[in-house]
């Protein structure tokens, strides 16, 4: 009996992909569409190659710590062999909604498709549209650093049971379109609470922080609560004039990480930075988690 319950948790794991090639839910992307959900998405700000420049050159190698080991992001430009010009509008679909390789395998969830899941199809088409329309990088990143516990990548599947649910969304929608706009961009494409939000010791979000800051997911520092506890005072206005500029209201500066996410909102209409605004306004006022 244990080891048909063995077998049976065994098959349970297995990567599994949502989308197969020509499937008719996945349509002809439009690049310049792509164009926005790449910056809202904050596409560049991990997969851009460090130490250059253009933002838009994806041969990836960024290091990422963790207490689970170091990630290093993948070539994410279409080069054919280093990089996802191989790839299908279904690979990619399954990379962002499902978790999943073109190997059949578990992504680890250090790439945020937790949050990348709730993507319209028709966003994840217009992405796939825009990225082939880049310039192909050579060269692939490093292998994961991790104990080798970690590199088994059917173990994944483990997390996911308990804490990813393919397709959905985080979001509290009123009907107000404004509102809901922000919804998706916060909760979906920019996956905020990856960084404002404390982990469990499995490295998944704590619901109870969600957007309370808290310490960096890389352990260098800690992020700032965004719910109204911290910036209550701020106006949808100034929230929006933060996205675009990186200016706060008291005429400070945004840093770190963040210098990135502003480079890319300010690359999107005033409606959605508006939006966003919007959204962040309306979360639950929560404490910021103590170190």
């Amino acid at each position: 009996m244990a080891a048909l319950a063995a077998w049976l948790v065994w098959k349970e794991i297995e990567g599994i992909p949502s989308f197969k090639p020509g499937d008719p839910r996945l349509e002809i992307g439009n690049p310049a569409r792509g164009a926005q959900v790449f910056a809202a998405g904050q596409c560049s700000s991990c997969h851009a190659s460090p130490g250059q420049a253009d933002r838009l050159k994806l041969g990836g190698g960024l290091a990422l710590a963790s207490p689970f080991g170091t990630f290093r992001v993948p070539n994410l430009s279409p080069h054919p062999t280093d990089g996802i010009g191989s790839w299908s509008v279904a690979d990619l679909a399954n990379a962002l909604i499902a978790g999943i390789s073109p190997h059949d395998q578990h992504y680890y969830p250090a790439f945020p498709y937790s949050h990348y899941t709730g993507m319209t199809l028709s966003d994840l088409s217009d992405l796939f549209a825009y990225i082939k329309t880049l310039e192909p990088v050579a060269g692939r990143p490093p292998p994961h650093d991790l104990p080798l516990l970690f590199r088994i990548r059917r173990g994944i599947g483990l997390w996911k049971l308990l804490f990813f649910k393919e397709g959905h969304s985080e979001a509290m929608l009123t009907g107000d379109p404004v509102h809901d706009r922000g919804a998706y961009l916060v909760e979906t494409l920019g996956h905020c609470a990856e960084c404002h939000s404390s982990r469990n010791l499995l490295g998944a979000i704590k619901p109870s922080t969600r957007f309370a800051g808290g310490s960096d997911p890389e352990g260098t520092g800690f992020v700032p609560n965004i719910t109204p506890t911290r910036i209550g005072n701020w106006t949808e206005a100034d929230i929006a004039r933060m996205l675009k500029t990186g200016e706060t209201p008291n005429h400070g500066q945004v840093g770190s990480s963040m210098t990135d996410v502003v480079t890319n909102m300010a690359l999107l209409p005033q409606s959605d930075r508006e939006a966003i605004a919007r959204y962040i306004k309306s979360l639950p006022g929560r404490p910021t988690p103590q170190p």
